[in-house]
């Protein structure tokens, strides 16, 4: 008979769930500054989502790949906390580094060493939730998780602010660092190694044999090498939409950041054939056959991720200079009138996690009432209606009133769809799994990367605030989607 996983107390929620508080201070440092360096480097407003790239990328490949070994890993830190803790340090230098940096591709660079560490410390976190809470308390673990996160963000977004509050400059000559930012990424890097740094020593996670009890199919958490894989069929579809959307893209001369969607299609289809032809077991080959098998409420979910994080990532990328432009009149970076307005982005950022922390512990409440997934589709239209303030508003302190709304979208974003969907996970597969739904994360901020500056430069020239009407449309995209969603228990998942 499987056994049921004890509850966590507070104290143990707490410890569980505090290094994302590190995780996302330095998430919330590379949101609302990562295009105010770029600008300040040299880099061109339609150009900027280009250099974001690194980010879906980086985790497009990481969290997978880290999913499937943590799942597999058990050594003297446990299964998990090896990657807390190596990501952890990695992001603390890559912190210091970004704002260091002279050249415009050399913050480029460390911005995706800062992604890649980031995905190595986050995507276990979810997992890790998981592995330490009966089914019953996964929605109060998540909250938890998410207060963490709001708080983390607050602190991160508004760190520039608080500096410059302190008498440390936020303005600097052409092509240098503002000392307000460089020490909030140091900031960061602290709060990085020390939040999770408290949870690697303060958990104990479940050993093998004691998550085998608590699995209710009686397999063990770390699924074995014979385990049966699907080998898709459909590696040479891929493989030709990539390639003619390439030579469309070289025949056309259209935007050369197609080539990285174009290639990236292609580069998954070889992938399929490659571990079909081989009849590989390696880590790629249980990706693929993990992501051909995913359950049926993790296919509906998908999409509304789709949607979401389109809306997302626009809204990161450009809030600093719809800001600075329509609500302080300022284009010129190095002006003081820039610059108070990029700290003002923090400010705003810190607002809606901070709305996000208090949202955290009222939504399942709502949940109750009215199901998980339909509670996922309020909270996206109220994170559309803010999108819409961010066009419609150019009132520097009326602009808080659509962060109410992003940061109540921003909670049930961090904490829903985790409910639903390690309801119907193997936990012995929790890892892997949740690295594949991130894929419906980075793929969207992929799309946003390669497409969206061709779309300001063909629609939007020199007028950044209607990105926002595309990102509040996704938005209610995803919303849509989620009435979709069927929540079912594991037993009954397809």
């Amino acid at each position: 008979m499987p056994r049921q996983k004890p509850r966590q107390d507070f104290r143990g929620l707490w410890n569980i769930s505090f290094g994302y508080f590190g995780i996302q201070l330095a998430f919330a440092l590379q949101n609302a500054n990562v295009s105010r360096i770029f600008q300040s480097l040299g880099s061109a407003v339609d150009d900027l989502a280009f250099l974001w790239i690194a980010g879906p990328v980086t985790g497009l490949i990481v969290q997978p790949l880290i999913g499937y070994y943590s799942d597999r890993t058990w050594g003297r830190l446990g299964r998990r906390r090896p990657y807390f803790l190596a990501g952890a340090v990695l992001a603390g230098l890559a912190l210091v580094g970004l704002p260091n940096t002279g050249l415009l591709l050399l913050a480029a660079a460390f911005l995706w060493m800062l992604d890649a560490s980031l995905n190595v410390a986050m995507e276990p976190f979810r997992a890790f939730a998981g592995d330490m809470t009966p089914d019953d308390q996964r929605a109060q673990a998540f909250a938890f998780q998410t207060w963490f996160i709001g708080a983390g963000a607050v602190v991160g977004s508004l760190a520039p602010a608080l500096f410059n509050w302190l008498g440390i400059a936020n303005t600097a000559p052409e092509g240098i660092i503002p000392p307000s930012v460089r020490y909030s990424f140091y900031l960061g890097a602290a709060a990085m190694v020390l939040a999770v740094g408290w949870t690697v020593l303060r958990v104990r996670e479940y050993s093998p044999d004691e998550m085998a009890a608590f699995e209710a199919e009686a397999t063990a958490p770390i699924a074995p090498e014979h385990e049966p894989l699907v080998y898709p069929r459909s590696g040479p579809a891929w493989v030709a939409v990539g390639a003619v959307l390439v030579a469309i893209v070289a025949a056309l001369g259209l935007d050369r950041q197609l080539y990285v969607l174009g290639t990236g299609l292609a580069v998954f289809g070889a992938i399929q054939i490659g571990v079909r032809a081989t009849a590989a077991r390696g880590a790629l080959a249980h990706i693929v056959s993990d992501l051909a098998q995913m359950p049926a409420q993790m296919k509906q979910l998908a999409l509304a991720q789709f949607f979401t994080w389109i809306g997302f990532f626009i809204v990161w990328i450009y809030t600093t200079p719809v800001v600075t432009e329509q609500a302080f009149g300022a284009t010129d970076v190095s002006s003081a009138a820039y610059n108070e307005g990029a700290d003002w982005v923090g400010v705003m950022f810190a607002f809606y996690n901070g709305i996000a922390a208090v949202s955290a512990f009222l939504l399942p409440v709502l949940a109750r009432r009215i199901g998980n997934a339909r509670t996922h589709a309020v909270g996206l239209l109220c994170g559309a209606s803010g999108f819409l303030g961010l066009l419609l508003i150019r009132d520097p302190w009326w602009l808080l009133l659509p962060m109410v709304g992003m940061g109540i979208a921003w909670a049930s974003v961090l904490s829903m769809p985790y409910v639903i969907l390690t309801r119907v996970l193997p936990a012995r597969k929790f890892g892997i799994y949740i690295g594949i739904f991130n894929f419906f994360i980075v793929i969207p901020q992929l799309v946003v990367a390669t497409l969206m500056g061709g779309i300001m430069r063909s629609f939007f020239p020199g007028e950044p605030r209607w990105t926002m009407l595309v990102a509040a449309l996704m938005m209610a995209a995803a919303a849509g989607a989620m009435m979709l969603v069927r929540e079912h228990r594991r037993d009954s998942a397809a």
